[in-house]
């Protein structure tokens, strides 16, 4: 019962927000009929961002969209963001119809450029594009450049950049090393 309530409470708040978003930003926010997202999402656009949210979105609680300065923000249809994603755009980020996201899911289309100074707001810009139908396992950090084709798998816990050809399933090992000691007896 509680569940149910939750997703009705979300249901309800996100039909306004959404709404208010189409005043403040105009032509430039456009989505379908949403199916939920939860009242706790930061959903922050700045003014001349693009973003256009498809039809049965979900995006759960604790998640934040940014899309700064001139960016440019696609979710297609049928997309499920997990617990606790972090979208951080300032490019150009495409995700295809029918993704679904493991939580804690981190995508950015942009670093720091260290080169020029840590303090400068100097950054390195690559889209992102997450093909049609593709699971994005927990933990997982998608870096600038990034385009991973339809039907892909990532495992959880990878940090991926790059071109990823569709139909892949894409992990990351990594080695356990256990070592023993001895501790000085006094």
């Amino acid at each position: 019962m509680r569940r149910v309530l939750g997703n009705i409470i979300s249901v309800l708040w996100t039909i306004p927000r959404l709404f208010l978003k189409k005043i403040a930003h105009g032509k430039c926010f456009s989505s379908g009929l949403v199916e939920r997202i939860s009242p706790n999402v930061v959903l922050d656009f700045w003014r001349g961002s693009n973003v256009h949210l498809g039809q049965r979105v979900r995006i759960h609680s604790g998640g934040k969209i940014r899309v700064l300065n001139d960016g440019k923000l696609r979710i297609d249809e049928n997309v499920r963001i997990n617990y606790n994603a972090i979208i951080m755009c300032m490019h150009d980020i495409h995700i295809m119809e029918g993704s679904v996201f493991g939580p804690s899911v981190y995508i950015y289309d942009h670093d720091h450029d260290f080169r020029a100074g840590i303090q400068k707001d100097e950054y390195k810009l690559a889209p992102v594009e997450i093909g049609r139908n593709c699971w994005i396992g927990a933990n997982t950090v998608i870096l600038r450049g990034t385009r991973l084709g339809d039907n892909c798998v990532v495992g959880a816990g990878c940090v991926i950049s790059g071109e990823y050809p569709a139909n892949s399933v894409i992990t990351q090992k990594r080695e356990t090393v256990v070592r023993s000691f001895e501790v000085a007896q006094c």
